[in-house]
């Protein structure tokens, strides 16, 4: 972009419409990444107004301008222009939502001592008038002293007046008097600003209240959050499981495809043994990937995982974490990065410095893969109790045992190495809004479109590595071998098998053989490629049996064994992206270091706790 190009700063609080209308006025044209020497997003979308390039920077939500957490802290960095590399803003696009404007209000009256051209956008005009209230917009500009226009991001209203207007900040004006700066007295001058231009203030929401009630109520919501987590694990397997099927069918005959048209040879094994095996054994669990991230995004546009997280902040404060933790290990559901990033609002430092140490504890999508192969073939599809299958409560079962070791983690972390004062937590309830399926779409797209990069990067690559390292060096069978013995001697004689046989002794305690240990150290790069790897294993002995029924046949993964790999791989930190964002944002190696520890030591305990008591049941 070139140096004329206008910048220009999207400031608002949570829930006030900014991002919406920084995807409205930017659509497609927007870059994500982070602030350098910081994770804290920073998205910026390019447009032209007025044949003027311009660019918006959409700031992290912010309910103050005196930051109390890394966010905020960011947010009044930018602006005056104190962080490297990112040149400020020359002027402000302030959100306001229109049913709240008594809060945003507050943040309005310091963006105007900025003494930077201001034009504030005044959102969710539509349900202000749906709940009966009534806005003079004209007045609310005339009192500011700036231009106020009211939109509605989503169904484009009032747009068409905001990009004229930001394509010349010379003509917006400045107040005739700044607002106080003393907290109580801005108060006072918020108060009687709205006194002037709300002629009728908006109604209660009947509906909310009624639903309120319920959800926030200490049993109720309780019993509610139970059932709806129940239900969701429940649609993950029924939901899913014949479009894996196809999938899964569809990638078994491309390989078989390949082996009887394909001339025989090194590329032919390579492309459809390496390639189509290792990222096809993974791609075939993207149906429960959307299932998953549809139901997360749903829930949380519909405004129901805000009160999730008050009703979980009353067992979050008995280990001594607060509902805003509640939000950053949710968000380790989808992947363990944006949860640790999402620590940034929390104000505590010991209190977030705990909140990433536990977050590798939740069950990010990457386990799935893993989950769903071992249920699906060790489990039985029956039901248990009405219409709830007993495969989607043992995967319930593997998130709790997750989150509830998070917490206990968290419990002994406050109570020794990071003691500290907590806190009040606050959180704004959202109303209760239907999301456009345009943007859940886009939503469950975006995270979609992440695991298939993971498939084709990652996966990719460490799948070409590791037919390399299961094909070569080759070894000559001893004769009178059969075709599938010889090619398990070839198996094990690799540089792959080589490695896991030299880490088998560590992991036989827990009934692990060669074949899972290769997957295990491999996993490091991503968990879900251990599926990949037992692809390949498998693949290389027997080119015709799916990888369910590979592991179904092979007398190593009995009931101890399943029972310890799905225990291991709940606890186990094999992750080195998590790693390497560990160390960013505790700035040391120590952390990623004593986590990385702690977890594999208490994967490996509970494995052998595991292994041993089933196979007692047994």
């Amino acid at each position: 972009m070139s140096e004329s190009a206008l910048r220009l700063g999207l400031l608002g609080s949570p829930n006030s419409g900014k991002t919406t209308l920084f995807n409205a006025l930017t659509g497609l044209r927007a870059r994500v990444g982070n602030y350098p020497g910081v994770t804290v997003e920073r998205r910026e979308g390019s447009l032209r107004l007025n044949g003027r390039a311009v660019v918006v920077i959409d700031l992290p939500g912010a309910y103050s301008l005196t930051p109390l957490s890394p966010d905020e802290a960011v947010v009044a960095q930018v602006i005056a222009g104190e962080i490297p590399e990112v040149d400020p803003p020359q002027a402000l696009v302030v959100t306001a939502d229109a049913c709240s404007l008594d809060r945003s209000l507050l943040l309005v009256a310091q963006a105007l001592r900025l003494g930077k051209p201001c034009v504030l956008a005044v959102t969710m005009v539509d349900e202000l008038h749906a709940r009966g209230g009534s806005l003079d917009l004209a007045r609310l500009g005339n009192a500011l002293g700036i231009p106020v226009v009211g939109v509605v991001g989503h169904k484009g209203l009032g747009l068409d007046e905001l990009r004229r207007l930001l394509g010349d900040p010379s003509a917006w004006g400045r107040p005739h008097v700044l607002p106080p700066e003393d907290v109580e007295a801005r108060a006072a001058w918020a108060a009687s600003v709205l006194d002037a231009v709300v002629h009728v203030r908006p109604g209660r929401n009947a509906l909310t209240e009624a639903v309120d009630r319920v959800v926030l109520h200490p049993l109720a919501g309780t019993l509610l959050f139970t059932a709806v987590m129940v239900l969701f694990f429940q649609l993950i397997f029924a939901w899913a499981q014949p479009a894996m099927d196809a999938i899964d069918a569809a990638m078994g005959g491309l390989v078989g495809w390949m082996h009887t048209t394909l001339p025989a040879g090194f590329v032919t094994d390579l492309l459809a043994d390496g390639v189509v095996t290792g990222v096809g054994s993974v791609v075939i669990f993207l149906p429960q990937i959307l299932l998953l991230f549809s139901v997360l995004y749903l829930l949380e546009d519909v405004g129901y995982m805000a009160r999730a997280a008050f009703v979980v902040d009353r067992v979050m404060g008995r280990v001594g974490l607060e509902g805003r933790a509640f939000v950053s290990l949710l968000s380790s559901y989808a992947c363990a990065i944006p949860g640790i990033m999402a620590t940034r609002t929390i104000p505590s430092p010991k209190n977030r410095l705990v909140t990433i140490l536990v977050a590798p504890l939740m069950t990010c999508s990457a386990r799935l893969p893993v989950y769903a192969l071992l249920i699906a073939a060790f489990v039985p599809a029956t039901n248990v109790w009405g219409p709830l299958g007993l495969q989607g409560l043992v995967l319930l079962g593997l998130y709790l045992a997750g989150a509830c070791a998070a917490l206990l983690v968290a419990a002994v972390l406050k109570r020794t190495l990071l003691r500290g004062e907590d806190i009040p937590f606050t959180l704004e309830l959202p109303p209760y809004r239907l999301p456009p399926a345009r943007l859940v779409a886009s939503q469950v797209w975006g995270a979609a479109s992440a695991f298939l990069r993971r498939a084709g990067t990652i996966i990719l690559l460490v799948s070409i590595v590791l037919w390399f390292l299961l094909s070569f060096p080759r070894s000559e069978a001893p004769a009178g071998l059969s075709e599938s013995e010889a090619a398990r001697h070839a198996l094990e004689h690799s540089a792959a098998g080589r490695l896991g046989h030299a880490v088998e002794p560590l992991i036989a305690p827990l009934g692990f053989d060669w074949k899972i240990g290769v997957g295990l150290v491999a996993s490091l790069a991503a968990r879900e490629v251990i599926v990949a790897t037992l692809a390949q294993v498998y693949a290389s002995q027997d080119e015709d049996a799916s990888l369910r029924e590979a592991v179904r046949a092979d007398p190593t993964f009995d009931p101890p064994t399943v029972a310890a790999l799905l225990v291991f791989f709940v606890f186990a930190l094999q992750c080195m992206s998590t790693l390497a964002v560990m160390r960013r944002e505790t700035n040391s190696w120590r952390w990623p270091a004593f986590a990385f520890g702690y977890l594999l030591a208490l994967a490996y305990g509970a494995s052998f706790a595991a292994h041993r008591v089933v196979a007692t049941l047994s």
